[in-house]
């Protein structure tokens, strides 16, 4: 699909604002943050996606070489933007910074770094007092990390594998499976797992742990 605008700065060396058509359940880049888009030449949301998912390997690749992190280690701002960094540095400026505009989803900007300490305080409760369930564990991880919505965007695969690193790394279980297909494209199983998560939303995770439990977890 075509950018509908998009405008190059004289030296023609920067897009300043190219305006993608998101899938359902995506959130929308403001015109200051698309200019943080590292290359010029991006045409359509698959040439982005490529560089993207390009990206992406190589940090699941760096995230191989990480054999000694602990819970501890990942349960905290710093790791939540480095990985966050690695899977986005190569494609956006932004990458690993924390968002400061409002979004159609996400608690205030000013409200992020706190947040996520909470949340990080709480997984560790979760975690040694065996609130949940495993599957129920990563499900309430995942959701409770697009909540927050920290960066710009990225935030559902950054949450996917931020949950899937503390499961590997810290706890020494196998990673969830999220979705059969590519979930990051509109189709029938992206629509399935984002009404999964807005019923999270309102503290329902039933459909997300089915959701879960339907792709063979």
């Amino acid at each position: 699909m075509k950018l509908s605008e998009r405008e190059v700065n004289p030296c023609g060396d920067k897009v300043v604002m190219p305006i993608f058509t998101e899938p359902e359940g995506a959130t929308p880049l403001d015109p200051d943050e698309i200019e943080g888009l590292i290359y010029s030449h991006i045409e359509t949301r698959d040439e982005l996606n490529a560089l993207e998912n390009a990206n992406v390997a190589d940090c699941l690749v760096w995230l191989s070489s990480q054999p000694t992190l602990s819970s501890e280690e990942i349960l905290s701002l710093d790791f939540a933007r480095a990985l966050h960094e690695k899977m986005f540095s190569r494609v956006w400026g932004w990458a690993g910074d924390f968002r400061t505009t409002e979004k159609n989803i996400g608690c205030a900007p000013n409200q992020i770094r706190v947040n996520l300490h909470n949340l990080f305080e709480d997984i560790k409760c979760w975690i040694e007092f065996e609130h949940y369930g495993l599957l129920e564990l990563s499900a309430r991880i995942h959701h409770q990390l697009v909540k927050i919505h920290p960066f710009p965007n990225g935030n559902g695969r950054h949450s996917r594998i931020f949950t899937n690193c503390l499961r590997e790394k810290g706890l020494g279980l196998e990673p969830v499976i999220w979705a059969t297909g590519n979930i990051d494209r509109q189709n029938e199983e992206r629509r399935e797992y984002i009404d999964s998560l807005r019923q999270a939303d309102r503290n329902n995770y039933q459909p997300l742990i089915s959701y879960l439990v339907g792709r063979g977890n």
